[in-house]
């Protein structure tokens, strides 16, 4: 019988993803191919959800489990963004448990896609230490991904935004510049995998009218 996850598995899990994220953007710093990068990613990502004893995954569905499903790669779909704060005003987003989650808007990134000019809220989770917090839903949910929506950053979980040089960044900090949005990287939360988990999930404000094929697909147990 597998032992049950203890809070150094958890550390261990957070650890190797944001090991994970740095060594994308690394790569992508030293001019890899961004496909080749992303396959390489999601290779070390379903090897964690198949092996790992932190995976979203229930125990039992682990032996038999051959892999996330994925939209293809779509470079169209990695664009710059102009990211900037907002004034603090905590609301009480959606979740998949009983009750709503409190977060605060941190800030908002507005970028450029299929013609239209796209504003998505970043949201502070506060916990021990916070986390920026990306979540968003589109028109591909809930038939072709994850009825709740997906997310492109959660800080506290290890997944960040993305550098890669090409991007100018205040020196600063975040209080004003750019950085770099990929879809492609887009990812279910963990209660898309098993119930059992709680997770908050997209609040209106970051529903896109358009649909997002790239990053994770609706998981098919």
């Amino acid at each position: 019988m597998q032992s049950a996850p203890t809070w150094l598995d958890l550390h261990d899990w957070r650890s190797r993803v944001a090991g994970m994220y740095r060594d994308r953007d690394e790569a992508h710093w030293n001019g890899e191919d961004r496909e080749a990068v992303l396959i390489r990613f999601r290779r070390e990502k379903d090897s964690l959800f198949a092996g790992h004893r932190q995976s979203p995954l229930a125990s039992d569905r682990r032996s038999s489990f051959a892999g996330l499903s994925y939209f293809p790669y779509e470079p169209q779909l990695r664009v710059r963004a102009a990211l900037s704060p907002v004034v603090d005003e905590t609301i009480d987003a959606p979740a998949s448990g009983p009750e709503a989650m409190p977060l605060r808007r941190a800030a908002a990134v507005s970028f450029r896609l299929g013609g239209d000019t796209v504003r998505l809220t970043v949201f502070w989770i506060d916990v021990y230490g916070g986390g920026l917090f990306l979540p968003f839903r589109d028109a591909t949910s809930p038939t072709e991904s994850y009825g709740a929506g997906r997310y492109l950053c959660d800080t506290v979980k290890g997944s960040g935004f993305e550098t890669d040089g090409s991007v100018a960044v205040d020196p600063g900090g975040y209080a004003g510049g750019e950085i770099v949005l990929d879809f492609n990287y887009a990812y279910n939360p963990s209660c898309a995998y098993d119930p059992r988990w709680a997770c908050p999930l997209a609040p209106r404000e970051n529903w896109l009218p358009m649909a997002i094929r790239a990053g994770e697909r609706k998981f098919e147990a």
